[in-house]
């Protein structure tokens, strides 16, 4: 063999040396191929919809003091439901084309369990009666009708699974789950 021969042999086998600890890293880093960047996927899809549940509910109860008297708080419900069903709908289909789907009916229950704990009762309140009609709880303040909250199951439907939580969400902007 020439000194070029052993030369060549040498640097193969330096390069060789070299490549070894950058193989081992990647092993232990690991690889998936269906693991996706956090930029490019949403790691809790149903943190979107919240906040455009909050959004719509903030919007649609803004008006109703000054347009429905305690006396029309029925009306009051109805049109707060009515005014957010547009938007609920457009919600639940706006994010197939990712593989998510939104389903979102009003909780009752939830609603009656949130009056119950921030609405006081008794001759110390500052306002009247808290009613819960339809997943909605108004309060009469000054012969009008308020909205305090709107209780939702949101249902997440996504290619690893489904998710339901259940939130309370106020005009305030402040939710409770």
């Amino acid at each position: 063999m020439t000194r070029r021969g052993q030369l060549v042999l040498v640097a193969a086998t330096v390069v060789a040396v070299a490549l070894v600890p950058i193989v081992l890293a990647s092993l232990q880093l690991g690889y998936h191929d269906d693991v996706r960047a956090s930029a490019d996927y949403d790691d809790d899809p149903s943190a979107d919809a919240l906040r455009v549940l909050e959004r719509a509910v903030a919007t649609e109860s803004a008006q109703i003091p000054s347009q429905y008297a305690w006396a029309a708080r029925d009306a009051a419900v109805t049109a707060v439901r009515t005014g957010l069903r547009p938007r609920l709908d457009r919600l639940e289909t706006s994010r197939i084309e990712d593989g998510v789907h939104y389903n979102i009916t009003y909780n009752g229950t939830a609603t009656q369990q949130w009056r119950d704990s921030n609405c006081p009762s008794g001759p110390d309140r500052q306002f009247g009666d808290c009613v819960v009609d339809r997943g909605v709880v108004v309060q009469d303040r000054v012969g009008r009708t308020h909205v305090l909250a709107v209780g939702v199951d949101l249902t997440t439907t996504t290619e690893r699974g489904e998710a339901t939580v259940t939130v309370v969400l106020e005009p305030s902007g402040r939710s409770s789950r």
